[in-house]
Order: structure tokens, then sequence, then C-alpha cells
């Protein structure tokens, strides 16, 4: 009967092996999804393995010791998603599943009816919060607003330029509708606290100064929209000195006077930065601009970088922070439970969850547009399927052939 209950262990071995074989197998394709491996140890008696003497033991079959989880990295894959990430090192995203905390590689993710960050299954992606584009640390589900970028109205300019030093004094008073009073001109959109745009032309006029020699500049505006007459509210704005190797010295920026704008937006004083313009023997030329304002904008698309910060493209050229995927790690991943749709969930033995940011400690990093590939190795698991498959035939022979000797034995 001892060879009965062996053969019996073996089968029910090699059986396990199989159906741990066979869901490898199925998930081969499961994105995110971590293979098993059956692991076996042999079983002897309490009674023979207790006495002192080893000679003749012989064992009384197999067991199951555990199914062990393989968390090795999958293969990184391109996808044309850029809500789909994967994650490239240790790690799991935290979900919020039917009021459970899970946990899963399966990075596959879109924006459902409420603009909550979600997985196939519903699950909500867990992670930093943003408010105003700023990340707030609170932590809970994520999700993406479809609200319009409010506008922001221009207060300040940053203009780089170059004015040609072989440039002449004009003759006459400066006069913004005669071209020959000023020497350069150059026109920037600003905007308004409602969002609407208008053009400031900002003109120059060489003061003082001849070739080779320090050059004064006298720099004027103009601003369309305002309640000025025409339309027009112009004005000085600030003089700039340069010294004789042609950099700007003193000061270097000016304000408009206060702007105030026929549509009724809150009235503007623009502050204009001349750092880094130059006074060379070439063309005058605007070399960079920046603008704090712009007008209100529509999100167009989503990006998420290595450390999992989600940035909202807006159509008004515009990007803000909208929140921060967060990554969490276990003591002992072969710990954790296995529930279905690719998720795990803590239990005593994986120990406590600690969250981070992508990339601190030794958790991985993201890369969006992209999925982590099944880790299953389909040519070593079909291998190992036909192992398994000639144990338990092998075991079957044995029942067989102990049924026999069995049957022998009473015919005697």
């Amino acid at each position: 009967m001892a060879t009965f209950d062996t053969a019996l262990s073996g089968l029910q071995a090699a059986s396990t092996s199989l159906q741990v074989l066979g869901n490898n197998i199925s998930n081969a394709n499961t994105v995110g999804f971590k293979s098993s491996n059956a692991q076996f140890a042999d079983a002897y008696a309490s009674a023979l393995a207790n006495t002192a003497t080893t000679t003749g033991q012989i064992g009384i079959g197999v067991q199951v010791q555990q199914i062990a989880q393989q968390f090795i990295q999958g293969n990184i894959q391109t996808t044309s998603n850029p809500l789909d990430v994967a994650i490239n090192g240790n790690g799991f995203f935290k979900l919020d599943y039917n009021g459970s905390l899970v946990y899963s590689r399966n990075g596959q993710f879109n924006i459902d009816a409420n603009g909550y960050v979600v997985d196939g299954a519903g699950g909500q992606v867990q992670g930093t919060l943003a408010s105003n584009g700023v990340l707030t640390g609170a932590q809970g589900a994520l999700q993406i607003s479809q609200a319009s970028l409010p506008p922001q109205a221009t207060s300040g300019l940053g203009l780089s330029l170059n004015l040609s030093s072989a440039s002449t004094p004009p003759s006459g008073a400066f006069n913004m509708n005669d071209a020959t009073s000023y020497n350069y001109s150059t026109s920037t959109t600003v905007y308004d606290s409602l969002g609407s745009p208008h053009l400031l032309t900002t003109y120059y006029q060489l003061a003082s100064g001849t070739p080779g020699n320090p050059e004064t500049w006298n720099v004027y505006f103009s601003a369309n929209g305002t309640t000025g007459s025409g339309g027009i509210t112009s004005g000085s704005l600030v003089t700039l000195n340069f010294t004789s190797t042609g950099i700007i010295s003193g000061s270097a920026a000016g304000n408009t006077s206060s702007l105030t704008w026929a549509d009724g937006a809150s009235p503007s004083t623009i502050n204009v930065n001349y750092a880094g313009s130059t006074n060379y023997d070439a063309p005058s030329a605007v070399t960079s601009a920046t603008n704090n304002g712009y007008g209100p904008g529509q999100l167009s698309n989503l990006s998420i970088d290595p450390s999992g910060i989600i940035f909202g493209r807006y159509s008004n050229g515009q990007s803000q922070i909208l929140g921060q995927i967060t990554l969490t790690s276990f003591p002992d991943n072969q710990g954790l439970q296995r529930i279905g749709n690719n998720y795990f969930v803590e239990t005593y033995k994986s120990g406590s969850a600690l969250t981070g940011s992508p990339g601190s400690s030794d958790l991985g990093v993201l890369q969006s547009g992209a999925v982590e590939q099944s880790n299953v190795d389909l040519s070593s698991q079909l291998v190992n399927l036909i192992v398994a498959q000639q144990a338990y035939q092998a075991n079957a022979q044995t029942i067989k052939t102990e049924n026999q000797v069995v049957q022998t034995l009473l015919t005697l």
C-alpha cells in the first residue's frame, strides 16, 4: 500500500505542476503577468525521520513545497497609448479596486467617464495628487481634469536682442508712425486677464554713440486693444546702455505704463527685461523671447515622465502637472497573494507596503507609451510541460504495476 501512496503523491505533484505550467502558458500574452514555478520536496514518515538508523530509509513520496512566483523583469514593448506605462525595475502600481487596495504590474491605463486613471478592470490608479500644477503630497486616486486651462495675464517679458553697433542716430524726435525716427522695432503677443491677445511693439532709437564706442538706446512701446486714443497706449520704456565691448550695463529692465484694456480685463503693467542683450556689429535682431502670459487652452495630450509625473499638454502650448503615479514595493514579493485580474494583495508574509516615487530607493522607473510583457518563456514552459506529463504517466504506470503485483499475490 505504501507504493500506492507514493505513486499517488507523485500523480498529485505532477498534476499540480501541469496546472502551474498550463496557467503560465495561457498567460504568455498577459501584460505584466509573472510566471510561477511548482517547487517540490521529498517526504518521509515521521517515524522513519526520527529514528537514529538511516540505513534502508525509503521515502513515502513527494510533496508540493510551494508555488514560487517569478518576479523577474519582462520585456518592454512600446505602444501608441501615452497612458500605457511599463515598470523597469522593482515595484507595483497601487490601485483601488472596489474599495480594496491591490497591486499590479499591468500598466495598461485609460481614463474613465469620471476622469479617473483606471486599468482594464476598473481599478483606480493611486498616486500623488496635484493642485494648480503643483504636487500637494496628498495620496489618492489620480483624476485628470478636462477643464480648460485658465488664461494668465502677461506681467513679464524677457527680450534678448542685438542692437547693431553700426547704427547711426536717426534725426528728429521719436514717432512710432515714422519708421525713420527709430532704428529697429519688434512685436510680441501679450495677454490680458481674459486671455485676449494683444500686440506689444517695442521701438529702439539710438540716442548717442558712434560705431566702436559705447552706445545708449532709448526704448519705446505701444500696445493695441487699450482704451487709449485709437485703441493704442504708447510711451517710453527704458534706456539701455552698452559698454565698449557690446555688453549691456546698468538697468536692463523697464515697465510699461498701466494698460487699461478695452475688453474689460484687469489693467496690466508689463515688465520687459533685456538681460543678455548685446550691441555688436551685426544686424539688429531678437535672439530669444519669453512670455509668462498665455490664453486659455484645452487639454490635448498627456505624457508621463520616468518619475511618474503626469503632464497635461494644452492647445495654447502650455503644460501642467496633473499628478504623479507612485510605485509600491514589499520586503518579500513571494508573500504576495494573487487574486486574479493581474492583481496581488498584501499579506503578513509579504510585509507592509512601502510606497514612493519611481526612481527613489529601490523602486524602478517608468516608461510611458510602453507595457511590460509577460515574463513567461514559452520554450522552457513547453519543455517543462513534457517533463511533467512524463512524470504523470510514470507515476500512473507505477500504480498499474503495483496493482498487477497485488493481483498476483491474491491469486496465490
